[in-house]
């Protein structure tokens, strides 16, 4: 695969992810969504289909994937790293773009991110936050904690990908990506809730980026102090898997 295709691959199949990524978040959290309220089993598996939907889109121009904590640690594993660059800069451009889309989809309810909030007075509108629509943000915030939790989801994460091209009848029969969506759908419903399983440094830092610099109405912090966990985390976690992997298999 060129440069080219490799970088155009990464930027089309993460755009794809981040936009039914963030597109889930958005409408499960904002009010005028049709989805509001319909809950964390809704966002695992918006996720996954994105992760789906990217992946196979990519697949032939770059192989789809979509998150520089896999291309790590496939880099750790082969010791290839002359393409990792290219995969990296592709991703985190795709992810923004997602974000971008995310937020020209639902741009009307973005507009009129408020919410209402029954005071003696009768009725008086409130900010609603967003920043959770486009990146991670931990329940308890203990920076630590958070760490381990993202470092052992990711590689909850990689070391299935990449014992997946051990199994010959998935990469005959094409349904490794499909089980790859499955994979991210079940980190997500088992391992989510502590900190929004990022376990992706390019889904979690391209959309905060574009959230600092989005016109939306009452957003809120970016939380720029916390944007190091899910970056580090993942890339921590993935070096890891592909050492294991190197290692056991």
């Amino acid at each position: 695969m060129s440069n080219g295709d490799i970088f155009v691959g990464e930027i089309i199949g993460t755009a794809i992810l981040i936009l039914f990524g963030a597109g889930v978040c958005a409408a499960v959290t904002l009010r005028y969504s049709k989805a509001r309220a319909s809950g964390w089993i809704v966002i695992a598996f918006g996720w996954g289909f994105g992760v789906l939907a990217g992946a196979y889109t990519a697949a032939p121009l770059s192989g789809g994937q979509l998150n520089p904590a896999v291309t790590i640690g496939i880099a750790v594993d082969t010791g290839k790293w002359d393409k990792v660059w290219v995969y990296l800069l592709g991703q985190i451009v795709g992810a923004m773009l997602g974000a971008v889309l995310a937020y020209l989809v639902y741009l009307a309810q973005f507009q009129a991110n408020v919410r209402e909030e029954g005071t003696t007075e009768g009725t008086a509108e409130e900010p609603l936050p967003t920043l959770g629509i486009f990146s991670t943000i931990p329940e308890i915030r203990n920076p630590v904690a958070n760490l381990i939790t993202e470092i052992i989801a990711t590689m909850a994460l990689v070391l299935p990908v990449l014992a997946f091209g051990l199994t010959r009848g998935l990469g005959e029969s094409g349904t490794t990506v499909l089980i790859v969506s499955l994979l991210v759908v079940g980190i997500g419903l088992s391992l989510g809730g502590p900190t929004g399983y990022a376990i992706n440094p390019a889904r979690d830092l391209g959309p905060r980026i574009v959230h600092t610099f989005l016109p939306i109405p009452h957003k809120g912090s970016s939380d720029w102090g916390y944007a190091w966990v899910p970056v580090v985390g993942p890339l921590i976690g993935g070096a890891l898997a592909g050492l294991v992997y190197n290692v056991a298999f």
